[in-house]
């Protein structure tokens, strides 16, 4: 594992989020590299992405102390710090994994029951098929034909894939985090929103979260620990796993409601923030695009975070998807031949902490310049950062940071859960409320 120096990569990159953003890179001293690289040992720079994303949030938020590698690292595996009642959840489905194909690999992901379902759909088996049935069914079908099955059902699989450098060339040749400024006729009242208490610069804000699994959560839960009074919304009939919740809801209030309701308009209406995790297909018919929130609420932050991007709007996906179709995987092999992971979810967290940096940074622009502001990225977009990013032919074995050292404790609904600490320094989270627990109102 390369060590950071103050021109690496993690350097690099916070240069271009600045760039993104409008931001002057001599307001801060970004080129500080930790005291040791962050342990998440990989052939591509994964400790380099995580470290550059974290810092990007604490410079944003006039954090100047480093963060801890460490817990940087803990962080972005929080699913294996998270303990409920003494129990570490099982966080992945039977469904979701890598299946071989008569002429390669696909992955899947069913971790949702309604994933599950179409999974079996476009198999062709019953809805109690087990993994196995699953691998036995996959096995004869090429790797195109499997995964066209899956997905005419709405299930969710792709081929895993060579990377291709120049399509991710071109990737990077677009902004990691892509802002506009939308100037309609405003009513006024949302560009004054926030405070000037360094202890919690973001108190005052609202923030409708949108999102569900790891990086709009991740995103969210920064901005609540920053002083934000955090929504998250949640469709009544889309049950979230409470693990999952739990692992990313800290500070944050979680309701139910319908977004075809008059309530939800009357709590858009007040809000400051948005933050969109959903399909941008999915969120154009419900008539909550970017552009038809601003419409309707002039001078709307609006931070869209997507699988794969605008440019694909009907796909949903998920980070090992996106791991497995842009090359990734096939990168991060043990074996050369079944594909490999990441050490951690890192382009759900990374983009997670991007975006918070991106709606700390706008929300500052706001106030002085005024107008409704749009930024969006995607898990893709960030994984074609990585894949330009500077890599070794093979990772060293990492040191494991202990993981009481880099955990808080919290009752929730009578349950003791433990958590990843936050990586802001001197900040700490407040407990996750239940799921759903909360009234759709500020």
């Amino acid at each position: 594992m390369n060590e950071p120096s103050n021109h690496g990569p993690a350097a690099a990159l916070l240069d271009r989020v600045w760039a993104d953003l409008g931001i002057d890179v001599r307001f801060a001293d970004d080129d500080t590299p930790p005291r040791h690289a962050v342990p998440l040992p990989s052939r591509l720079a994964t400790g380099e992405l995580a470290w550059a994303s974290v810092r990007a949030a604490c410079l944003a938020s006039g954090i100047g102390t480093l963060p801890d590698p460490d817990r940087v690292a803990v962080a972005y595996r929080s699913d294996r710090a998270l303990t409920v009642e003494g129990a570490s959840p099982d966080v992945w489905s039977p469904y979701s994994g890598f299946f071989r194909a008569s002429d390669g690999w696909i992955r899947t992901h069913g971790n949702y029951p309604h994933h599950a379902t179409r999974l079996h759909a476009g198999l062709d088996l019953a809805p109690g098929a087990d993994a196995d049935d699953v691998r036995e069914a996959i096995l004869p079908l090429s790797a195109a034909d499997a995964v066209d099955r899956i997905t005419a059902e709405r299930g969710l699989a792709v081929r895993v894939q060579q990377e291709n450098p120049e399509h991710d060339a071109t990737l990077r040749a677009t902004p990691l985090l892509h802002v506009e400024r939308i100037d309609l006729p405003s009513r006024g009242g949302r560009h004054d929103a926030g405070t000037r208490d360094d202890r919690a610069p973001l108190a005052g804000v609202r923030v409708l979260d949108l999102t569900r699994v790891i990086a709009g959560p991740v995103c969210t839960r920064t901005l609540a620990l920053l002083g934000a009074d955090v929504l998250r919304i949640d469709p009544p009939h889309l049950a979230e796993p409470e693990w999952q919740h739990l692992d990313t809801g800290h500070g944050k209030r979680s309701a139910l409601l319908d977004a075809r309701t008059d309530r939800f308009e009357e709590l858009l209406a007040s809000a400051h923030v948005v933050v969109l995790g959903y399909r941008p297909e999915s969120l154009d018919r419900l008539g909550l695009s970017a552009a038809a929130l601003l419409e309707r609420h002039p001078g709307l932050l609006v931070a869209q975070l997507s699988a794969w991007g605008i440019e694909e709007p009907s796909r949903a996906g998920f980070d090992s998807l996106v791991q497995a179709e842009s090359g990734i995987s096939m990168i991060e092999t043990l074996d050369g031949d079944r594909p490999g992971v990441l050490p951690a979810q890192a382009l759900d967290h990374s983009a997670g902490y991007l975006l918070a940096t991106a709606v700390i940074s706008l929300l500052r622009r706001r106030r002085r310049e005024g107008g409704g502001w749009v930024v969006r990225t995607s898990l893709r977009r960030v994984a074609a950062e990585l894949l330009g990013m500077p890599r070794s032919s093979r990772p060293e074995a990492g040191r494991e940071p202990a993981l009481a050292t880099h955990t808080s404790a919290f009752e929730v609904a009578g349950q003791t859960v433990i958590t990843a600490a936050s990586v802001l320094p001197g900040l700490e989270f407040t407990a996750p409320h239940r799921w759903g627990s909360d009234q759709p109102r500020w």
